[in-house]
């Protein structure tokens, strides 16, 4: 009489822990896509957000109706705003006109605007 050695898994059962791991990340990957989407436009929409307050700002303590973007963002003399990092390769339009959209085109969730 033969000793059947029952350790191990079979191809069946490794083969079933595939495919669930498999619908799993077919299931979580759509997920995260949009949840990293969302984060992205609502960072944009903030650093516009901030962009827009900074405007108000410079406009209200010069007597302006016109000012470019690089005169708020930086680390200069104005320092209205800190650096703005791109989240999704956007980039902010200059100059930013009072009682006019900002807006931020390029990147992934395309082109947001803000009124102010």
């Amino acid at each position: 009489m033969k000793n059947k050695n029952t350790k191990g898994f079979t191809l069946v059962e490794i083969m079933i822990v595939v495919v669930i791991i498999g619908l799993l990340a077919a299931m979580a990957i759509p997920a995260f896509q949009k949840v990293r989407t969302t984060s992205q436009e609502k960072a944009i929409t903030n650093n516009l957000r901030q962009l827009a307050s900074a405007a108000d700002q410079y406009f209200l303590e010069f007597g302006v109706t016109t000012v470019n973007t690089s005169v708020l963002v930086g680390t200069g003399s104005t320092n209205y705003v800190k650096p703005i990092a791109a989240v999704a390769g956007e980039t902010y339009v200059s100059p930013i006109t009072q009682g006019t959209d900002i807006q931020a085109t390029g990147g992934t969730p395309g082109t947001i605007s803000v009124s102010f």
